[in-house]
């Protein structure tokens, strides 16, 4: 009978500490063994190895938690420390030109922006094709720069006829033919001026001619005192 009791009162109080927490933290794990020694038979009290085992168990999983905790914590102590160092320096860039990788351009009613590319060699003719966010093919721009390496034109958001295209987000696609007009590879990039920096939730992102790009799509910064202009 006794034993019917230790069995029910162990598992109402595992029950009860997994439905709270969902899992079983070392608090619970305790609860559990003082329980346990409650409702122990007299007659057939519990084993003094069995006992050390558990308290062996117990332990562990303190030191455990205790690392948890601790890891957790320089974690988030590193994290909040790198976005500071990495909104100290965003500063120092506002004023400078980056390319950002990517072939999304944003028109806000600024008068153009500055389309980029990379050819291989073996290049007969390049036109670039600019498509709204519909997909649908807005304006073609022949014959385009098409020197072996790094090319840009500026595009001034204007369609096929010459109008100016609505706000929105557009795309351009770089199409560049060998003598045999067969397609050859090539990356695409966008080029401008860092306006400002803006703080976000999830840091800082540069605003590059009205457009918010992160970090992670910066593929360089140019250095006006003679680097690519």
């Amino acid at each position: 009978m006794v034993d019917g009791i230790t069995s029910q009162s162990a598992t109402t109080t595992n029950q009860s500490a997994n439905v709270k927490n969902g899992t079983l933290g070392k608090d619970d794990f305790l609860k559990l063994m003082i329980a346990q020694l409650k409702n122990q038979d007299p007659l057939n009290p519990m084993n003094g190895t069995e006992y050390a085992a558990q308290l062996a168990q117990f332990t562990s999983l303190e030191q455990l938690t205790n690392l948890n905790a601790n890891v957790s914590k320089s974690i988030d102590t590193n994290y909040v420390l790198t976005q500071s160092i990495n909104n100290t320096l965003a500063a120092t860039l506002i004023g400078k030109e980056v390319k950002i990788n990517g072939n999304t351009i944003q028109n806000n009613g600024q008068e153009n922006v500055t389309i980029g590319y990379n050819l291989p060699n073996g290049v007969a003719s390049v036109n670039v094709k600019i498509y709204n966010e519909q997909g649908a093919l807005v304006r073609t721009i022949y014959d385009v720069p098409k020197n072996l390496g790094t090319n840009k034109l500026s595009y001034d958001f204007s369609d096929n006829s010459g109008g100016k295209l609505p706000n929105g987000n557009y795309t351009f696609e770089i199409e560049a033919l060998d003598m045999n007009n067969k397609n050859l590879t090539t990356s695409v990039f966008k080029q401008g001026l860092i306006n400002s920096i803006r703080f976000t939730s999830n840091g800082a992102v540069l605003v590059v001619d009205g457009a918010e790009y992160s970090f992670s799509d910066v593929l360089e910064i140019i250095n006006h005192n003679g680097g690519d202009n």
